[in-house]
């Protein structure tokens, strides 16, 4: 089994605002930037082939774009390129991280020294929610697609494992960054379909993300 003291303490970050990955999800994306090309092809020399995707936040008053402290890693796992030299990824994710620093040097990419600890469970099987109510959870989740004009595949999310759902749908939901974040560093299953659950019945309330954290 793969353990944190195999994975490097230097790597290249995505900060891709509104894009969540998990552990032991799957993650999509479109990687057309120069620096985000070169930082794929640097990725794909190491053994780990690991991108770490972060939530960047504005500072009031400036230009300047700063990460949050936690992000995940994802594996690459796939990708194509483009006749126009573009390319569709996927990242596994593997552990989420802490940041420690931003490392400077040449690279067109952000990279950072990060810290695994604290993450143990994220390397290890997959987690059960034992106390989800799952009807009552679909029923307001329901809700919350007819308010968003959100179609899915509702006989698929029914029949999920508690964490691929609950996961699924924190990467998937059209939550603000903010809210994002806070998904991820949610130290449980269990606490991030807490979380989920009362971003979902603020929206149904109409409120939004400053609101709420007030």
């Amino acid at each position: 089994m793969l353990k944190h003291a195999d994975l490097p303490d230097v790597i290249p970050v995505f900060p891709l605002p509104g894009a969540l990955l998990l552990p032991r999800a799957r993650l999509p994306l479109h990687i057309f930037e120069p620096r985000y090309l070169a930082m794929l092809d640097d990725a794909l020399k190491t053994p780990e082939r690991l991108i770490g995707m972060v939530q960047p936040y504005e500072i009031p008053g400036s230009d300047e774009k700063r990460l949050h402290s936690i992000g995940c890693a994802g594996r690459l796992t796939a990708f194509s390129e483009t006749e126009d030299g573009r390319y569709m990824i996927t990242l596994s994710g593997m552990s989420r991280f802490r940041v420690v620093s931003e490392v400077t040097g040449f690279a067109p990419y952000r990279r950072c020294d990060v810290s695994w600890k604290g993450f143990e469970r994220d390397l290890g099987p997959v987690e059960h929610d034992t106390g989800f109510k799952r009807k009552e959870f679909m029923e307001l989740l329901s809700k919350f697609f007819e308010s968003q004009n959100l179609s899915t595949d509702w006989g698929s999310l029914t029949e999920a494992e508690d964490e691929l759902l609950i996961n699924s749908l924190s990467m998937l939901c059209p939550f603000d960054p903010e809210d994002k974040q806070a998904l991820l560093e949610a130290p449980s299953l269990s606490t991030r379909r807490e979380t989920m659950i009362t971003l979902i019945e603020f929206a149904l309330r109409g409120g939004t993300s400053e609101e709420m954290l007030q």
